[in-house]
């Protein structure tokens, strides 16, 4: 049975990386939470970056560029889609 996927409050997030600050070896932690080694690593990089857990808060601006973009370009081929369906109404009369 695979496990089910944890999720963890800001509070407990910024616990643990206090207690890596504070010293505490990082698989003491590991091994006393239950917690990945990448999840612990990224709430770290997270905590040093931005100061924050939010995925919103840790993008580069290239990243939110590239967001803005995809949203663009979808709405610019929903606009171009209703032009067609209209060209095709229009040219039936």
């Amino acid at each position: 049975m695979p496990k089910q996927r944890r999720t963890f409050t800001a509070d407990f997030k910024r616990q643990m990386v206090q207690l890596y600050e504070n010293g505490k070896p990082k698989a003491a932690i590991l091994r006393e939470y239950e917690l990945s080694p990448s999840a612990l690593d990224r709430w770290i990089k997270q905590a040093q970056t931005s100061g924050s857990f939010s995925e919103k808060d840790n993008r580069s601006a290239e990243e939110n560029e590239l967001i803005a973009l995809r949203k663009q370009v979808q709405r610019l081929e929903m606009e171009n889609d209703i032009l067609k369906q209209a060209a095709l109404i229009m040219g039936r009369k």
